[in-house]
Order: C-alpha cells, then sequence, then structure tokens
C-alpha cells in the first residue's frame, strides 16, 4: 500500500513506516500531522486516482525532528575581472514518520 500525497507543496510517495524528509513543517518534535491532500492511493493491487483529491483519503504521520539537509555552495565568477562570490546555503526539513494511510 502507497500513496502519492501533497505536503508543503511537494509531491512525496510515501508507505507505511517510511521516514521522510519535507520541507519545514510548523509544530514540535513528537506531534502528529495529517496530510488530506492525496493525489494517488493504491491497495492491493487497486489504483485510486484522484480528480485532483482522492476523495476521504488521508496519510497520518508524526514529527520525528527538525534537521537541517547538506550545505550548498553557490560560487559566482567572471574571468578576468577579479570578480568571485562564494555564499553557502542549507535548508531546513522536517523529518516525518508515516504511520497510517486511510483510504
Amino acid at each position: 500500500m502507497y500513496a502519492i500525497v501533497n505536503i508543503a507543496g511537494k509531491q512525496f510517495k510515501v508507505t507505511k513506516d517510511q521516514q521522510v524528509y519535507a520541507p519545514k513543517l510548523q509544530g514540535e518534535a513528537g506531534a502528529s500531522v495529517e496530510f488530506d491532500q492525496v493525489l494517488l492511493a493504491e491497495d492491493n493491487g487497486t489504483v485510486s486516482i484522484g480528480a485532483p483529491l482522492v476523495a476521504g483519503a488521508k496519510v497520518s504521520g508524526k514529527i520525528l525532528d527538525h534537521v537541517k539537509g547538506d550545505k550548498v555552495i553557490v560560487f559566482k565568477k567572471k574571468r578576468r575581472k577579479g570578480y568571485k562570490k562564494k555564499n553557502g546555503h542549507r535548508q531546513d526539513f522536517t523529518k516525518i514518520l508515516i504511520e497510517n494511510i486511510s483510504l
């Protein structure tokens, strides 16, 4: 059983007991969350496709932690001009444990 769910503007294919790194969400570690924007759900070979959402389907999970992603280096240079800019960025993510998919 799996589902394709929209979490904070991004689409994830999730199964039960899977950990997902989604863009940062509001909530404390240990809080439960529900996602009702299910785009597709599969259960024992039967596929339910939403138009645009599957009616009555929900995915519930638990926030495990708020973490930062790997550092991304942004480097700009113009040759022969002496122009160099180096900048770094670390994106904030929320680690979510998918507990249940209900149709």
